[in-house]
Order: C-alpha cells, then structure tokens, then sequence
C-alpha cells in the first residue's frame, strides 16, 4: 500500500518538531500561508511580532539566550525584505538561525509580477546559505542538512526561500528519517604541536568567544583554566562564559577592555583563542605572542597555529597539558584593573546616565540585561559584571538601534525561570516600539529602561568633536508613559538620585512587563576609548 503523502510545509513543521523547536517567531503572509496551515495544529508556538525585523531580533535573542537554533519565518518580497536588518545582525554575531520565506510561485519568479523580487541575491550575502527551493524533495533535503549545519557546524544565519507552490506539493513523509552528512572533519595533526606550546609557556592566556558557548564548552574552559592556572580574558558577546568575579577572569579585551586583559594580552606569551573572530576590536588588546586560534569558521583563522574545530573537542584533546607553572604571571598581573574607574556618586537632576546605569545594575539582580545600541552602551559596558554565561545579551557585531525590546521577547521565553531588564535609548526604542505590544499579549517579565536623553547622543558627542557642531540629533519624543500604558504596559518615569534603583527592584520583582523612562542628563558625553 502506498504510503499517504504530505505537503511539503506539513513536512516542514514535522521536522522541526522533531528536532524540539518550541518557538517560531514570524509575521503571515500570502505566500508563506501554507506553511501557517501546517503550524496550526503543531505543538510548535508561533509568536507573533508586530514587524519582521522584530521576528529576528527575537528568534536571535532566543538564540543567544537558550544556546539553541532561532527560527524566524516571513512571506515574500516586503515581508522577506523586513527580516534582512535582523538577519545581518545574527550574520556578524553569528548567532545560528533558520531564516524561512515564502516566495511568489516558482513558475512566476523573474516575471516581475507582484511581490517578486530577487531575495536570494538579498540574503546571499548576510547569510551562510540562501537557498532557493525549487523541488520539495530537495527542500526536506536542504532543510535537514541545515538544521544539522546549525547544530554541528559554523553558526550564523540559513535562509531557506520556498515558493508557496512548493510548499503545496507533496512527499513521502519517509523522507524525514533520512540521514544527512555533515561534511565536517577537523584535522587534529597540530594538537600535538600546541600540546607542547602550552606547555612551555610562561605567560599563557584564554582568549573565550562565543563559540565556547555554541559548542557548549563553558564549563570545560572554566575546568581547563582552574587546573592550568591559565588566566581569561573574553570578547564582548562572551563576557559571563566565565563568571567575571572569578579571580582567574580579566574581563573584556581590546576596545573598551579592562587594563588587566589589555596587559595580558600584550604581554602574553601564548594565547589560545577560542571561538572567537578576532575583530579589529579585539585585536587592539593583543600582542606579539604567539596565536592559537581555534574556530569552525575557516574564513576567521588568522592565527600563528589554526585549527578548524570544535572547541569543546579541541579543550578534550589538550586538557592533559599544563603550563609548569602560572604563579609569577598571574602576580604580574594583579597589578593591573579588573574594573573600569567610572565615577557614578552624583547628585544633580536632571540624573547623570552613568549613575541611573549604575542604579539598573545594582537594582537588577540575577535578571538577564538586554543591552541596545545608543550613548548607554557604553556605561553598559563600563560598569557591568557579567557573572554568568550569556548574562549580557547585546549585537557587538552590529550594533542595530532597535535591537534590545524585539531581542528581549526571545530571551524571556528562551528564559522563563528569569526576570530580564532592557537597557534602550529614546532613539533606540522607537526603532521598534511596536514590539511593546508583543511583551503585553504574551505578559513577558520584561523591564525596560528607557534613558531619555531627548537626542542621538553619541552623534551629537561625535558632531561637536569632528563636524562643527551637532545637526539633526534633537528628538522630540512622545510621552513614553503614556505611549507604553495605551500598549497595556505598567509605566512610570523617574528622574531623581536614588529613584531608578527602587523603580527597576520593584519592577523585576512585579515578574510583569514594565516601562520605567529614566530623564538624563542631554548633554553628558561618553568616555571615548584611547
């Protein structure tokens, strides 16, 4: 007897059940209907944002949050397009993403008939792999091979662009069970090599990024660090893989790095970089020693040794080798700041944004901080101390204004047990206000603190240094209270020494959404780095 056939979006959703997906965040549209026919009856929850690019933020704060694939989902052309803000994002972070659209029929594409546009072109370049599926066997294919990508492989961002006839044709439900390859085999010959450099060396540093959080490898660098006596410094999304108040923790490196990183990573001998990049930022706290950088992304090896590997494996395979002995080098290194010298003790209104920053942190608890883009990063950055693994949630990368409400629906879901606090600006919130509608429907513990400073201030600092004087930076805002009441939302504003402290404890406890507009200071300037 023949077996009874499904549609390719009901083969869709079957796979991503079975690999446990509990949240698909995402916005309907004509074409990508049929795959929403499929999801009615799953046992998947289909959140729904109020924009796409708010679909992203929020499957890649799910992401970051829960250490597990984001999958977002969006129709064709506008809809699709929406999504690419978001999705660039997740690309320079590399925050693993399955990215569906929907497309015009496959019959249709090229015609330039309504709503058809060249997608594939669009996201080729801010993904991994932007496939077009023109066969629905070949799409369970190409859908199996990059969920298995995302969970063995590099991460970042797969888009899948199905045109809504394909996703109407039907399959042999057999063809879920079949298995794919990953295509992944590290060459391990060097280990033998760093095995010695490590050691022989005198003055070794860890160097963490977040792909020690991808490959689940948190508590094996911490043991590996523990027995060695190795010291850690980390890249800004991976500040908290090792708790920042262990005495082996340096903090941040390179741009906005702590003193104590920055002197390790000049003076040091030996360091092994794991799972990061090695942007420009970082590099800036970096020497002459010799590189070891370990990283499944071949196109980010620079290093003096690389290997194309697993950090988890790579820890496995050198965690016999020690150092002689660390105790002179990390005596030398106490001499330096863990901390950044940050006066926050002032008194005046309207309120100093390093002290109601200072105020959030303190008043937070063990709350997850969803940071965006804005003036505020900075304090953020400055005064923060990361204790746990993906405790700090912020687009280093990027760095999109808009990022922080949408990122923040993700990571309370991805979160339940937390509490999360939001730190966005009044420019950066209206990027996506409309998310605050999401926090209402699914009454998310989410505290956001609006700084009000009533303009782009880090534009406005840049202007009067460099251009001759600030130009287009002035907001004229809404009331914000007001504005997150109609949303349904508790909302308050404060603006006095002392008053965002007990306005963010009472919020986190309240276990409810909240908005609390914090008026600063318009005029205060952000410390530039040196």
């Amino acid at each position: 007897m023949e077996a009874l056939k499904i549609t390719l979006a009901n083969a869709l959703v079957k796979i991503l059940e079975k690999q446990q997906v509990e949240f698909i965040f995402g916005y309907p549209g004509e074409q990508i209907l049929p795959f929403y026919q499929a999801l009615q009856k799953s046992t998947i929850k289909h959140i729904l944002t109020r924009h796409e690019q708010g679909a992203v933020h929020a499957a890649d704060g799910y992401a970051r949050a829960s250490h597990h694939m984001g999958v977002c989902v969006a129709t064709a052309g506008p809809g699709a397009l929406n999504m690419v803000m978001g999705v660039a994002t997740a690309y320079k972070d590399s925050v693993p993403l399955l990215v569906i659209t929907g497309d015009v029929p496959l019959q249709l594409k090229g015609e330039n008939v309504f709503q058809d546009v060249d997608l594939n072109s669009v996201f080729g370049p801010i993904t991994l792999r932007s496939h077009l599926v023109t066969d629905p066997e070949e799409g369970i294919t190409i859908t199996l091979k990059a969920i298995s990508d995302l969970k063995t492989g590099k991460t970042g961002p797969i888009h899948l662009n199905f045109p809504k006839d394909i996703l109407q044709k039907e399959v042999d439900p057999i063809l879920l069970e079949m298995e794919v390859e990953t295509g992944r085999e590290t060459d391990w010959g060097g280990v033998d090599r760093i095995r010695m450099m490590v050691e022989r060396s005198q003055k070794p540093l860890i160097l963490a990024g977040t792909g020690v959080i991808w490959s689940k490898a948190t508590q094996d660098l911490q043991n590996f660090a523990e027995k060695n006596q190795i010291p850690v410094a980390t890249t800004y999304p991976a500040r908290g893989v090792i708790s920042e108040e262990h005495p082996l923790s340096l903090g941040l490196i390179g741009l906005r790095g702590t003193e104590a990183a920055n002197f390790a990573g000049k003076s040091s001998d030996l360091i092994l970089a794991l799972g990061c990049r090695l942007s420009e930022r970082t590099r800036k706290g970096l020497g002459s020693g010799t590189l070891i950088q370990v990283n499944l992304d071949e196109g980010v090896l620079g290093g003096d040794v690389n290997i194309q590997g697993d950090v988890k494996e790579f820890l496995d395979k050198i965690k016999e080798s020690s150092p002689d002995n660390t105790d002179e080098w990390l005596e030398e290194i106490q001499f330096y700041g863990k901390t950044h010298p940050v006066e926050t003790d002032f008194k005046e209104i309207p309120l100093k944004p390093q002290r109601a920053i200072k105020e959030i942190l303190n008043a937070m608890g063990d709350s997850i901080l969803v940071n965006d883009a804005g003036s505020h990063t900075t304090w953020v950055n400055l005064l923060l101390k990361a204790r746990e693994p993906s405790s700090l949630i912020f687009s280093g990368g990027f760095g999109p204004m808009g990022y922080g409400v949408p990122a923040a629906v993700g990571v309370s879901l991805a979160s339940p047990s937390k509490s999360v606090v939001v730190v966005v600006g009044d420019g950066g919130l209206q990027m996506n206000s409309q998310e605050l509608a999401t926090i209402a429907e699914l009454d998310l513990p989410i505290t956001i603190c609006l700084l009000n400073n009533q303009s782009l201030g880090i534009i406005r600092q840049w202007q009067d240094l460099y251009y001759s004087g600030s130009f287009q930076v002035k907001l004229e805002n809404p009331d914000f209270v007001k504005l997150a009441e109609a949303y349904h939302i508790k909302a308050l504003m404060v603006d006095s020494p002392g008053d965002v402290f007990v306005a963010v404890q009472k919020a986190v406890k309240l276990n409810k959404p909240v908005l609390i507009e914090i008026k600063v200071n318009e005029n205060e300037n952000i410390p530039l780095p040196g």
